[in-house]
């Protein structure tokens, strides 16, 4: 029986730490998820605690799970885990059955599971926490008070130093599809395949038929059947699905990713939200940046209007383009950012604040 609760007791202390980590390494996308949850259970007031509670959810998980394998306060550690898996297993049963967010981010960008994965991953966990649960009194813990609270307190405070890094500077490991050194163009892509449909004249029998084999050549043929619509299909992975569009309304995306010069990205998911404290160092490395021909194209939510404003307000004059506010949020974890391009591939990204030199930029990526 002890050994038995050993293993469980180090198997879901790994998948706490685990799962600590990975939200840990990126508090804000955590904290949107959250939003999320807030916007479809209709409590808006709570949006300005997303990032609090997006800290201290990373942290009393990873905690929890080092508490766990160290045992140490066994019994409010217990509690603790036992009640805060009660809630996510009633949480994600709701997600399940009612879908009212696609992803919980319980392993953040890492992992990605259906609701209904998710659901069932809580009822593996749950087993073992009802184990631990009904046997927490049976062991005494081989620690003292002191050595417990040291633990604790190291553990804690290192990891909230490490939230608060991700946080003012980017994830130190980035899990999503904009990662520095990924490519964002297909190499070698393979031939759209287009799908011709014909509709029979006289029964209105549909068939379909991959371009060009089908008799086209057959005039009997093309006595009874008639075209009435194509359907195209991309065999090719693509990288990412982020699109970009002039303030026309035309799609830009591939003449911004496949330059093969740098490309200077300027991202802001939304203009009035930004912090432009260091808007000055953003204007130097423009403007070196376009003294050597190289293009520095600036990219938001925001509607013509705002941008306007917001160029009147700083003047910063630049080739604004729009992108979906969520996808702006996933390509950099910064309000604004900086993300360097060359040929389709991502050479570097920066947050505000933390900008390095143009020079220190391109020297870094020759």
């Amino acid at each position: 029986m002890q050994i038995i609760r050993i293993i469980s007791r180090i198997l879901l202390g790994l998948v706490f730490i685990f799962s600590g980590f990975v939200k840990g390494v990126d508090p804000l996308g955590t904290a949107y998820r959250i939003e999320d949850y807030f916007y479809a259970f209709g409590t808006e007031w709570a949006l300005p605690l997303t990032l609090t509670l997006s800290v201290v959810l990373c942290v009393i998980e990873f905690s929890l799970g080092v508490f766990l394998i160290a045992n140490i306060f066994k019994k409010t550690t217990t509690w603790v885990t036992a009640l805060m898996m009660l809630f996510f297993t009633f949480l994600t049963l709701n997600d399940a059955i009612y879908n009212p967010v696609p992803d919980c981010g319980c392993f953040g960008d890492f992992i990605i599971l259906s609701n209904w994965g998710t659901f069932y991953k809580n009822l593996v966990i749950d087993f073992f926490i009802v184990f631990i649960f009904i046997t927490r009194n049976s062991y005494e813990t081989p620690y003292k008070k002191t050595t417990e609270w040291s633990i604790a307190t190291l553990t804690v405070a290192a990891f909230i130093l490490f939230n608060s890094y991700n946080i003012y500077r980017l994830p130190v490991l980035d899990f999503r599809e904009w990662k520095v050194g990924k490519s964002l163009i297909i190499e070698n892509p393979e031939p759209l395949e287009y799908f011709l449909i014909y509709t029979n004249k006289e029964t209105g029998e549909i068939k379909e038929y991959l371009s060009p084999n089908y008799p086209y050549n057959d005039s009997t043929w093309l006595a009874q059947w008639e075209y009435t619509d194509m359907r195209i299909v991309d065999p090719n992975e693509h990288p990412s699905d982020v699109s970009f569009f002039n303030l026309n309304g035309d799609e830009v995306t591939k003449d911004i990713v496949s330059d093969p010069l740098y490309h200077f990205l300027l991202v802001s998911y939304d203009l009035e939200k930004g912090d432009w404290s260091h808007l000055e160092s953003i204007r130097n490395i423009k403007k070196q940046a376009e003294n050597e021909g190289y293009s520095f194209s600036f990219i938001t939510s925001n509607n013509e209007n705002t941008i306007d404003n917001f160029q009147k307000k700083h003047q910063f004059y630049a080739d604004f383009y729009q992108g979906d506010d969520v996808d702006l949020k996933t390509i950099i974890r910064s309000n604004p950012g900086l993300i360097v391009l060359k040929n389709g591939r991502i050479m570097g990204k920066w947050p505000q604040g933390h900008l390095p030199s143009y020079h220190t930029i391109i020297n870094s990526n020759q």
